[in-house]
């Protein structure tokens, strides 16, 4: 209902000109008509198909002017107030002379009366009518809304399958907060969509359900979804970091007073944060999105900003979700030839940071922590900073073990333990190509895999903390009373 009186309030204000951003077409139409009706104003619909046609009675005048010029010279001439709807009028909007139209029927607002409501899925306003126009959003469904809308289409299915469909509390539950951020039809679609798989809402259905959730609302590359993520099983060592997790899934989940923001994990690159960040989302069972930061930048003056925007409102609206930033500092350590870009993206990320209400669990990485800037290090944007540092000699050898398993290879505890001396300085990224490496000798050499391939790839490596020496200890060193060891 308040959505009903907040659009009554704007037209009753005198607002000239609104613009109203939905894939809900429908409903919108349905909302406008209700106003008019309460408002006793004609209201009439424009297409480019079915040019202008009047809404609010049952048999509507014979439609006319298809031609976007001479809808807006009608209405200009047309002297009883009216509210005039024109759907997917954007493309028509880079016509100088419609701009002109538009400013002037708005400008005369007082002696007209008429209301101009511009409705699309997307809609750039033209500098020129920026500040004579209002938006309007259409509410999404609530937790309540959702439910009901679930179980008519369980009660759908129940009578078009002749079997009730089973809706166990939990799994409502679970899949009410994953169809948040849907329109109401999009709710209806994917909730059937899972009851009608197997006769019921399982856990199982809750991938899927997301799946088809982030393809609705994906932006355009930017953000993207991850999914193959993994347990903390398949992460070798971490392990501050593992019982921290552990001690906030509750907190998280139940969306405690005090719930678990995020963190951000720095260190030698290789090291493993990339694959702690997909074990978060993995052994907390969400959704894992990943925010590509280097593509968020646009030549076009405005895009960066609003690219952001859209990606972390699509972020919210995927909750409850981990939050993924790779490389963090890519995208927010600018200097000061971006005529500010990154500045405001700083600006906007920060806030976001502090205002954000949604179950969006933040997992940001970076290799140059350095180039950060203090604001965003503050306690209170992340929850807490960890430091990940190159592998212990026993997670070397677990490491070893772990990518030679997954390449079906084998060497005995004994044959491993000679090698270590020479992983010493190795990341995990490191370690694993050393045994692909090894294993490309192997075969190069049609024998079989032994301890000598693998002996010969370390001894021919340098790894990274010895090619950057200076750079791996002043990191190492500058982390050893500033962050939390993971």
């Amino acid at each position: 209902m308040h959505e009903f009186d907040d659009l009554r309030v704007l037209v009753q204000a005198h607002s000239p000109l609104i613009v109203i951003e939905s894939y809900e077409e429908p409903r919108a139409l349905l909302l406008i008509k209700r106003l008019a009706v309460n408002l006793m104003r004609p209201v009439f619909k424009w297409t480019i198909t079915e040019g202008l046609q009047r809404l609010d009675t049952e048999h509507s005048a014979q439609a006319f002017n298809a031609d976007p010029t001479n809808l807006l010279a009608q209405i200009k001439a047309t002297r009883n107030p009216g509210i005039f709807v024109l759907c997917d009028f954007h493309p028509f909007l880079v016509e100088p002379k419609h701009v002109r139209y538009i400013k002037e029927i708005a400008q005369a607002h007082e002696q007209l009366g008429h209301t101009i409501m511009l409705l699309s899925h997307a809609i750039a306003v033209p500098s020129e009518l920026a500040r004579l126009c209002y938006r309007f959003e259409l509410s999404l469904p609530s937790d309540q809304q959702i439910r009901q809308l679930v179980h008519e289409m369980a009660d759908s299915y129940t009578v078009k399958q002749g079997i009730t469909a089973e809706l166990t509390p939990d799994n409502l539950t679970l899949l009410v907060q994953n169809l948040r951020g849907l329109t109401f039809e999009e709710v209806k679609r994917l909730a059937y969509k899972a009851i009608a798989d197997d006769g019921a809402v399982t856990a199982a259905d809750i991938p899927r359900i997301n799946r088809a959730k982030f393809s609705l609302l994906q932006t355009d590359g930017v953000l993207s979804q991850v999914f193959d993520s993994v347990s903390f099983n398949n992460v070798i060592g971490l392990a501050s970091l593992k019982h921290w997790i552990a001690q906030r899934h509750q907190a998280f989940v139940a969306q405690q007073a005090d719930t678990p923001k995020g963190l951000l994990l720095t260190g030698v690159q290789g090291t493993g944060k990339s694959l702690a960040a997909k074990a978060i989302a993995g052994s907390w069972g969400l959704p894992l999105l990943r925010l590509d930061m280097a593509g968020l930048y646009n030549k076009y003056i405005g895009e960066t900003e609003k690219n952001l925007a859209q990606a972390l409102a699509l972020a919210d609206a995927m909750s409850p979700c981990v939050l993924w930033i790779d490389e963090i500092e890519k995208g927010l350590s600018g200097g000061d030839s971006d005529n500010g870009v990154t500045r405001r993206l700083l600006g906007s990320f920060l806030t976001w940071l502090s205002e954000r209400k949604s179950q969006v669990f933040l997992v940001a990485t970076a290799n140059n922590i350095h180039e950060l800037a203090p604001e965003l290090l503050r306690k209170g944007r992340f929850d807490e900073i960890f430091f990940v540092d190159l592998p212990t000699e026993e997670e070397c050898l677990q490491l070893l073990k772990l990518h030679l398993a997954k390449r079906q290879l084998n060497l005995t505890d004994e044959a491993l333990q000679s090698a270590l001396a020479l992983c010493r300085g190795f990341s995990g990224a490191e370690l694993e190509q050393a045994v692909v490496g090894a294993g490309f000798r192997a075969r190069a050499d049609n024998a079989e895999f032994s301890l000598v391939h693998l002996v010969a790839e370390l001894s021919a490596t340098q790894p990274l903390s010895v090619v950057m020496a200076e750079q791996i200890n002043a990191l190492r060193q500058w982390a050893l009373e500033r962050c939390v060891k993971a």
